[in-house]
């Protein structure tokens, strides 16, 4: 089944979304390789792909995984949980209607 993980940042989480970025990033690619990631990535603090020093407000991932379980397993053992850039992350079941 599919499960979207919603997490929402601290304040000014932009340096520690850096350093811990290419551990995040290894994790996703994984999920792709395995064919279990629909979509993923950050929630720019304003309108704009490329927001700068007002960095990110949280992050939105969509896979598959065997239960709701395991989706928060994965998704507590995010290297960004561990830098402190989550302040909150929420996790449940996801239907894709479209495309």
């Amino acid at each position: 089944m599919l499960y979207a993980i919603i997490s929402q940042d601290v304040e000014n989480s932009l340096e520690k979304r850096a350093s811990a970025r290419p551990d995040h990033i290894e994790r996703l690619q994984t999920l792709k390789a395995e064919g279990r990631l629909i979509l993923a990535g950050p929630h720019p603090a304003i309108d704009n792909n490329e927001p700068g020093p007002a960095g990110f407000t949280g992050s939105l991932v969509v896979a598959e995984f065997e239960s709701l379980e395991a989706a928060q397993a994965w998704a507590d053992a995010d290297p960004y949980i561990k830098a402190g850039v989550y302040d909150t992350v929420t996790v449940k079941p996801f239907k894709k209607v479209l495309p």
